[in-house]
């Protein structure tokens, strides 16, 4: 225990409690088989998708490492939030550690800033392959995947480091109970008795600097990618070409609609603050589920690849 000069008393914590939805309690119990049931078919359809694409020869290509990366971070995104969020639901496990609730925190911001990244550089694919097809296999090789693999992890590794650094390193004056499901940065902050606004600062900034980017930059993409097809005079090449951006575009809102609705909720004062809890463990799990299915739906490739895959394996 320590006395400070400002006469606050900082005690070292051992744990954090994540007491879920505080204002309703009931949802725990509904909430839960749902819940379970996204995670076990974000976790089973990412896992397929991950076996096809590695079995199957004919996507060895530079498209279908970059949903594999995709593929890969939902499945991290996954297991680092919802076991916990369901052990919390189920066995009323609420404890967790100190070390531990700082490295959830900061997996979940490195790893939705990397999903935005790759989101982007799938953007630049379908713009290469688009607007320059003749190029398209020049640009866009394995190289350039590995290129842009590396460029996705350094910029968000570095980027997100200081976010749960600066979270512990406050004083939080024995308060530990996080009215969370996950150790979400503002929900650990508000428990410190220092100021926060560095860290409120920060993780402004780099949310709106990273994601914002990305999305202007998807946004340029598929303006010019509007703009080639728009051109086109033949009413099959136009189709084909809006069909091959279509699953990227669907994918896209489904990560960006969940993660504006969850803002909005914060700035909007008469919602329920459990509203954006829930959003905010929702954003985890369903674009991880859904991903690999619309790419599987709608990828001719991908779907042929599959029932390969399944009569080898009968």
């Amino acid at each position: 225990m320590t006395v400070h000069p400002n006469g606050n008393i900082s005690i070292e914590l051992s744990d954090f409690i994540l007491n879920c939805f505080v204002r309703s309690s009931s949802w725990q119990l509904s909430f839960s088989l749902p819940l379970s049931l996204l995670f076990l078919l974000a976790m089973g359809a990412n896992g397929i998708l991950l076996i096809t694409i590695w079995m199957e020869a004919s996507l060895h290509e530079p498209m279908y490492y970059l949903l594999s990366i995709l593929s890969l971070l939902d499945i991290m995104l996954c297991l680092t939030v919802i076991p916990k969020v369901l052990a919390i639901f189920w066995f009323d496990l609420k404890s967790i550690s100190f070390y531990a609730c700082f490295l959830q925190m900061y997996i979940m911001n490195c790893f939705l800033a990397m999903e935005s990244c790759t989101f982007m550089v799938m953007a630049y694919d379908r713009y290469v392959a688009i607007c320059h097809p003749l190029r398209y296999p020049t640009i866009i090789t394995d190289q350039f995947v590995a290129k842009a693999a590396i460029f996705i992890l350094a910029r968000n590794i570095i980027s997100t480091v200081p976010i749960p650094i600066l979270s512990s390193r406050l004083n939080y004056c024995g308060r530990n109970v996080i009215e969370n499901c996950i150790c979400a940065n503002m929900s650990v902050s508000r428990l410190s008795c220092d100021d926060v606004t560095i860290n409120r600062l920060y993780q402004f900034a780099v949310g709106w600097t990273l994601l914002g980017s990305d999305l202007i930059l998807i946004f340029l993409s598929y303006s010019l990618i509007l703009r080639a097809v728009l051109r086109l005079r033949a009413e099959g090449v136009v189709a084909k070409a809006l069909t091959t951006c279509g699953s990227h575009l669907i994918l896209i809102l489904f990560f960006s609609t969940i993660l504006l609705v969850f803002v909005l909720t914060h700035v909007v004062k008469k919602v329920s603050p459990d509203v954006p809890v829930l959003l905010n463990v929702l954003h985890h799990v369903i674009p991880a589920a859904l991903n690999p299915i619309v790419y599987g739906v709608r990828t001719q490739e991908i779907k042929q690849g599959i029932q390969r895959l399944l009569n080898r394996g009968w």
